[in-house]
């Protein structure tokens, strides 16, 4: 039984058809979940059957490793089948926005991966053909999958039940140190034209998409600073230059008046792939670190004061988001069941016929907030207003020095 009672795997029915475009890191994390989603939850029936890449042997051989039906080179033709129901999008992001909206105008529901695009215009152009979309019951998510972590599902829970009071104070560090050796080569993510930004679209965006969601708020202001510490990498041909940044600071005005403080790099030595969270409210605190992403650390500031101190959550009883799926209490679960949960929860909106959340909408708030942090930085960090940093925004505006 699922978590809510409801018997295991594909329900009976015409299956949908997946077809996933991209096979590498993402598309290796996106597989895994295809193939073991129906496993653990009460979804409705869908089929792997085709896998997308640009090289015929490499997505051929992939397709074989990861279980899908078969493979192709032609997104076009693929989104064109009528065999095919839901598009999932692991490419590189300046693929997103000519894919994702052409497989909408197809009528495919489609799940695209983090950040939304390269560009606003991109991000704003996909939230329009999403939301055309939507009203002929196709359906649209953006895959902040942190979003899924039990751990943080459960910080949500707190935070809109009160427990931790008016949040002033959210900081947030998403480290990695894979570039931190300069002889690292040259990757489409450190090309403008391929990636759109580095660390600050790559790994601030989950940590800016935590802060709206956690706190069910909105960005007002921000102000930033980029900076590239190996400014060329070996090439195929040569010295290239990078044009995207090693390092990303941000802090971010909210409209409750909290602030949220950002760091994200990729020459952090030491630092494999670590995400810290610290959320201060005035009844009360949260703690998170993505190493241990079972554990969620909470302070109670409503207790006497020679009670209080951080007590540590093993999120890993069935009542916590999730986790009635898998194993017995003290089992802990990992990183790649996080994806598995965004798929799960991807096919049960498209079988209720409701709109899966995060929506293209929220991806492209994301996309405003990282497009003010850059406009700061090019303009020696300046506050930068969002009017509204919903997907019907107006444009961001600089509006005074720091």
């Amino acid at each position: 039984m699922d978590p809510q009672g409801s018997p295991l795997g594909p329900r009976p029915g015409r299956a949908l058809g997946v077809a996933m475009i991209g096979y590498a890191f993402m598309g290796k994390a996106h597989s895994n979940a295809w193939r073991n989603v129906a496993s653990y939850f009460d979804v409705p029936a869908f089929e792997r059957r085709v896998l997308v890449g640009r090289d015929p042997e490499g997505v051929a051989a992939a397709a074989a490793r990861y279980g899908w039906a078969e493979s192709a080179t032609d997104w076009r033709s693929v989104i064109a089948r009528d065999d095919i129901q839901i598009v999932d999008i692991c490419a590189p992001g300046f693929m997103h926005a000519e894919i994702a909206i052409a497989a909408l105008a197809a009528g495919k529901h489609v799940l695209v991966e983090k950040p939304l695009a390269n560009t606003v215009a991109e991000a704003e152009a996909m939230a329009t053909a999403a939301r055309d979309a939507q009203s002929r019951g196709v359906q649209s998510m953006i895959g902040f999958n942190y979003r899924r972590v039990p751990a943080l599902a459960l910080a949500r829970e707190l935070i809109a039940e009160g427990r931790l009071g008016a949040v002033k104070q959210f900081r947030a560090a998403y480290l990695q140190d894979w570039l931190m050796n300069p002889e690292t080569p040259m990757t489409w993510r450190l090309r403008k034209d391929t990636a759109g930004s580095g660390a600050l679209g790559d790994i601030a965006s989950h940590a800016i998409d935590q802060v709206l969601f956690l706190l069910a708020d909105r960005v007002t202001e921000a102000s930033g600073q980029l900076h590239t510490f190996t400014p060329d990498r070996p090439g195929p041909r040569g010295p290239e230059k990078v044009t995207v940044d090693d390092a990303a600071w941000a802090t971010l005005t909210l409209a409750s008046g909290a602030v949220a403080s950002i760091e994200a790099s990729r020459v952090a030595t030491g630092k494999k792939n670590s995400l810290k969270l610290e959320i201060y409210g005035d009844k009360g605190s949260i703690l998170f670190d993505l190493e241990n992403l079972n554990e969620l650390d909470f302070l109670d500031a409503t207790l006497p004061v020679r009670e209080q101190g951080f007590r540590r959550i093993l999120v890993n009883e069935p009542e916590h988001p999730y986790v009635g799926a898998w194993w017995p209490q003290g089992h802990v679960i990992g990183w790649e069941h996080t994806f598995t949960h965004e798929i799960r929860d991807f096919l049960v909106a498209i079988d209720a016929g409701i709109p899966p959340s995060p929506s293209f909408q929220d991806g492209l708030a994301v996309q405003r907030i990282l497009a003010a942090v850059e406009d700061s930085a090019a303009t020696g960090g300046a506050r930068v207003q969002l009017h509204n940093s919903r997907a019907d925004a107006a444009p961001a505006t600089v509006t005074e020095g720091a």
